[in-house]
């Protein structure tokens, strides 16, 4: 049985793009391929939506990019984090770790306080 496709929750998007930048340089179709086969096509990301993010997190310093050609042969912007987007990753995985950490608090209660 195929898993279910996942929702993005607000605010992981750029989380998960920083985090698949980590990894080296890619350019938007690659990014978004890696994110559906590492999560086993639970999550879709929609190209509508990547490049928008990924031109946001450019202009805010956050990724490098430079023109090169993809293994297709046709032209690509590629990618990488800057050292301003690896300060920006550690801060989101930091918060991701905080807000998850409270939802289990809320998932493991065994009553109203």
């Amino acid at each position: 049985m195929p898993a279910p496709e996942l929702d993005l929750i607000r605010g992981t998007f750029d989380l998960l793009i920083l985090k698949t930048l980590s990894w080296g340089p890619m350019h938007g179709l690659g990014v978004l391929r890696w994110i559906e086969r590492t999560t086993r096509d639970q999550l879709q990301i929609e190209e509508g939506a990547l490049y928008p993010a990924l031109h946001r997190m450019e202009q805010r310093g956050w990724l490098d990019a430079e023109w090169g050609v993809a293994d297709s042969g046709r032209r690509a912007k590629f990618y990488q984090l800057s050292s301003l987007g690896r300060e920006r990753l550690a801060a989101e995985v930091s918060r991701w770790a905080a807000y998850t950490q409270a939802v289990q608090l809320v998932l493991r209660a065994k009553g109203a306080v």
